[in-house]
Parts: structure tokens; sequence; C-alpha cells
């Protein structure tokens, strides 16, 4: 084919070269297709999904800016600090109460049983010594002393064990006196057995077995009774502790109420809304309840504790203390200076000095007793106590004198025979400690019951009265709600 030259013009129309159509410049941008977005475009971001605390956040904001959803956010909030002060009093007075339950039946009456479990061990050691200075004429009273004494003492131990925990220190010391109890017993049988054969070795045995009483077993009985005494307390400090969550709520309860009434009155110009004044005057009869029949009780078991319980501590250790100077006081003749000990520069018989010692405590413990005691039933046995307990020195005098002259049988005559003898003197003291700890009891018992009554019925008087004032600020509210609608 023949090229036309360079620089010619074009042919002419009609010759045999075709013409090319014009074809359009490209567009940079490219249509979309059906229904998507553009090709080579990246994907829109999604959006995260809300979770519902979120939208309820937003509703909650949104209800807020309009007065029925503020008066609704209002009725639930106060419900609420109703139903919440309700809820504390009734748990917290239901503990106090459940405490000073146990202060009335569980702890002081088990303090009192470890308290007898220690007497019962010592007079029965007092008796066993007794009944060996009367050796073949030992009287029956002497032996079911005794007798009595062991059989209490190891019903206590029974009664102690049931109401121990497994793992406590008191079941330890409970176990350690089961054990000891049989040794005690077995030493105090021969030492009978060889007494009434005329046999000396029968003291021997004796003071073993008021040695391993005095220093194994009756300080077993001591750990036992302050370990339980212990326990009282802290029930006593549970009982008797206020109760600072209930009393707050309370006010603040009281306080939302006032508020939400005074914004009432300020919107409508109306003085009253009887569901919020229901909720009101529940609130404050719950509050005035709490405050008032908590202090009653406190009261009372305050009473309970001054005038019953320190009293009958101060009387059970008098008591005790009088068994073991009449322990002493036996021994001394038994042992017939067998048993000394320096006191300073002087060489002394030890059961006597020990009796000395016992009395001195016992004069001690009968002056404090008379201080607690509150009225005229709990001073005269005390009184008689001690009188009995001077007359007790003025014989003792005279029959360890009778004792260092050589007269044995006058001595022996002066402390356990029937007329004018020392056993009448601690059979007084004794009794008449019987006799203060029984009233001492009584009282103990009625202002602690008196303490348990002023709360009997408060847990489920706060469970009722927060219900009655959820309700009332409930439909107070509600029929504020009802102007809107």
């Amino acid at each position: 084919m023949n090229r036309p030259p360079k620089g010619s013009a074009a042919p002419p129309p009609g010759t045999g070269v075709p013409t090319l159509p014009a074809v359009p410049p490209r567009s940079s941008s490219v249509p979309p297709q059906r229904g998507g977005a553009p090709a080579g475009s990246p994907p829109p971001p999604t959006v995260p999904r809300r979770t519902a605390f979120a939208e309820g956040l937003d509703r909650l904001r949104a209800a807020a800016v309009t007065e029925p959803g503020r008066l609704r956010i209002i009725g639930a909030l106060l419900a609420a600090l109703v139903v919440a002060f309700g809820a504390v009093t009734a748990w917290q007075m239901h503990e106090r109460s459940a405490a000073a339950g146990d202060v009335l039946h569980r702890s002081q009456p088990l303090t009192s049983d470890a308290a007898d479990i220690y007497r019962s061990l010592a007079e029965a050691n007092t008796a066993a010594s007794s009944g060996f200075l009367a050796g073949g004429q030992e009287t029956e009273e002497s032996r079911d002393r005794y007798e009595k004494g062991i059989r209490t003492a190891a019903e206590g131990l029974v009664t102690a064990a049931a109401n121990s925990d497994a793992d406590s220190p008191s079941a330890g010391t409970i176990t350690r006196l089961n054990r000891l109890l049989p040794e005690y017993k077995g030493l105090i049988e021969r030492a009978r057995t060889y007494n009434r054969q005329g046999f000396p070795v029968g003291g021997a045995y004796l003071r073993y077995a008021n040695e391993k009483m005095q220093r194994e077993m009756l300080p077993a009985a001591e750990d036992l009774y302050k370990t339980e005494n212990r326990r009282l307390s802290a029930d006593y400090d549970d009982a008797m502790s206020y109760p600072w969550a209930a009393i707050g709520l309370g006010v603040l309860a009281l306080a939302a109420l006032a508020w939400a009434q005074h914004r009432n009155y300020r919107r409508t110009n109306r003085v009253l809304n009887h569901g919020l004044v229901t909720a009101t005057a529940t609130a404050a009869l719950g509050l005035l309840w709490l405050v008032v029949g908590h202090g009653v009780a406190r009261s009372n078991l305050g009473d309970s504790h001054d005038h019953g319980v320190r009293s009958l501590n101060v009387l059970h250790d008098a008591r005790i203390v009088s068994l073991k100077a009449r322990g002493n006081e036996n021994l001394t003749l038994v042992a017939r200076g067998a048993e000394t000990k320096k006191v300073g520069d002087e060489t002394v018989d030890a059961y006597d000095f020990d009796f000395g010692k016992n009395m001195d405590a016992l004069g001690k413990g009968l002056a404090r007793a008379a201080s607690l005691a509150d009225d005229e039933a709990g001073e005269r046995p005390v009184t008689a106590a001690n009188g009995n307990m001077a007359e007790w020195k003025k014989r003792h005098a005279a029959a360890r004198e009778q004792d260092e002259n050589g007269d044995y049988q006058q001595a022996l005559d002066l402390v356990i025979g029937d007329k004018g003898a020392t056993v009448e003197c601690f059979d007084g003291v004794d009794a008449s400690l019987a006799t203060a700890l029984e009233h001492e009891e009584r009282e103990f018992a009625q202002a602690a019951g008196d303490g348990l009554d002023a709360m009997g019925y408060l847990p489920q008087g706060a469970g009722v009265l927060a219900g009655l004032g959820a309700a009332g600020a409930l439909l107070g509210i509600g029929r504020r709600l009802s102007e809107y609608r």
C-alpha cells in the first residue's frame, strides 16, 4: 500500500481509506455497581452495639429532664431508702436480740456451771479431809458431802462438754478434768482404806490427792470458768453495741422524705401528700422504736451485769476461797507439821499459812460483795457470812493454840466437833453465800429478761414498718404522677 507523503493533506473523500470513529475520553471515576459501593472503595465503618446499661442510662437522663421522670426517680430512691432502713434494722436487732438471749440462756448459765464445777471439786476435797480427820468415825453427812461434790462436778463436766465446740479451749480443759477426776477418787479411796486400818501412809495419800486437786484440777476448773466468763463478756458486748448503721439509715430516710415533701409543696402549694406523710410516719416510728427499744434493752442488760454478773462472780470466788480455807484447816491437822515453808526467816506450817491467806481473801471478797449488794435481801446474807467468818477466825486460833500445846484431840474437837467447832462457822459462811448467790441469780434473770423483752419484736416490726413506708412513698409519688396523664 502506498503511504501519502508526510505533510501531505488528508485524502479526499471517496478514496479507499476508511475513517476511524472518535473515542470519547475515559473518565477517572467508575460508575457505581448496582446495589453496592463503588468498586475498589473501603467498606463503611461498623457502629458498635450499645449495652443495655448505656441505653438505660440514656433513658434515665432523658427522663430526668421531665417532671414525671424526676418523680419516678424520687419515688424509687425513697422506697429504696426506707426498705434499706428496715432491712438493716431487722438484721442488726436480730443479732443483738440473739446475743441477749445467749447472755440469759447460755453464757451466764454456763459460767455458773463452770463455777459450780470449781466449787464442787473444792467441796469434795474439803469433805474428804474432814472425813479423814474423823477416821473410823466418819459421819454419813461427811461421806454424802464428798459424794455430792464429785457427782455435781461430773454432771457439770457433761453439761459443759455438750455446750462447747470440739476444737475449743474449753473442750481440752474438760477432757483433762474428766481424766483427772477418777485418779483423784482413787487416791482418796486409798487414803480412806489405810486410814481406817490405822496406817500412817493414809495421810500421805490424802496429801497427794490434795496436791493433785490444788495444782492440777482446780487450776483447770478455773481456766474453764475464765473461758466461759470471756464468752459471757463477748455476748454482752454484742448485745449492747449501738446499731449505728440502722440509725444512720433511719436519719437519712427521714431527711429524704422531708426534702421530697418540701419539694412537693413548693411545686404544688399542697401542704400534705398522704403517701409521703405515711412513709415519714412509719420511718419516724421505726427509728424511735429502734432508739428507745435498744436504749431500754441496753440499760437493763447493763443492770444485769453490774448488779447480777459482777455480784455473782464475787460471791462465787468468796465461796470457793472459803472451801479452800476449810480444806487447808483440815490438812493442818492431817499433816501435823509435816508440810512447812519459809516465810522470811521463819518456818511455818504450810497449810496453816495458806489458811490465813484464804481468810484474808475471803474478807476482801465479802467486803466487795457487800458494796455490790443493792438491796437488803442481798446485804443480809453477806453480813451473816461476815459474822461467821469473824467467829471462825477466833475458833481457829483456839484450835491452833491447843495443837501447838500438844493437845491434838482438843484441837480436833475444835475443828470437827459437834459444838463450838469451826465447822459450824464454815457451814454458816457457805450457807449464807449460797443464799446470796440465789438472790443475785434471780436479779440477773429479771434484768436480763427485761433487756431481751425490750428487743423482742423489734426485728419483725422494723420489717413491717419498712414495707408500709415504701408503699406509702410509692403511692404518694404515684398520686403526683397521675396529674400528668
